[in-house]
């Protein structure tokens, strides 16, 4: 995530203390990700640093007050205009952890991918029936016409959606890890796949049980 261009996309806006950009921040974003307060203002002493801000003194409260720059709107239109590329795969940790299982005797990775899918598919219900309340909170059909209201509203929704898919993506990556080691217990004890079928519902099923979890 990049703190320094979400904080001078505020900044575009308007001209803000550190508190307030934070809130604002956690606002759009439905509090999803968190920001602390001293990586704000750390943050935006790196940024006044490049000249991408300047200070414009304090709000009488004692808030030292921020506002972008040309530099900086330059910076941040950059950003907005190019696409997010990841140039080295970021840590996943369930996916390191299944790598770590696999290798080792002495852990049932069976267990492993049934305990995640569980807690994945209780996030996914969570996920939804937020964006249920969110979108019935602000006018918005969760299907069809997503209306012309709070734009911060939408953006909330936009994220919660992103939260779904990303869940989603991970459910069936698991019933792929789980299908892929029966497939290959099956290779290494030689018998059919009926010693294994325990171990991976069809796809079909698998699928089945992810649309119920967004439908509920």
């Amino acid at each position: 995530m990049s703190i320094k261009h979400s904080l001078l996309a505020l900044l575009q806006e308007s001209p803000r203390y550190g508190y307030q950009l934070r809130g604002e921040f956690e606002e759009r974003t439905g509090a999803t990700w968190p920001l602390n307060i001293g990586q704000v203002y750390t943050t935006l002493d790196r940024l006044e640093r490049d000249a991408l801000v300047q200070k414009d003194g304090d709000d009488g409260e004692g808030h030292v007050v921020y506002s972008i720059t040309d530099a900086g709107r330059a910076e941040v239109m950059g950003w907005f205009a190019a696409p997010v590329v990841a140039s080295n795969p970021p840590r996943n940790e369930l996916a390191i952890k299944l790598a770590l299982a696999l290798t080792l005797t002495d852990v049932d990775v069976s267990a492993v991918v049934q305990a995640q899918r569980t807690a994945s598919m209780r996030l996914l219900q969570d996920y939804t029936r937020q964006r249920r309340t969110a979108a019935s909170n602000a006018g918005v059909q969760l299907s069809g016409d997503p209306g012309a209201g709070d734009p911060k509203d939408a953006a909330w929704l936009l994220v919660l959606d992103s939260l779904i898919f990303s869940t989603e993506a991970e459910v069936r990556w698991l019933d792929h890890c789980e299908g892929w080691m029966a497939k290959r217990a099956a290779s290494r004890t030689k018998v059919g796949p009926r010693s294994v079928a325990g171990l991976a519902e069809p796809p079909t099923a698998r699928a089945a049980k992810v649309s119920k979890a967004v439908s509920e």
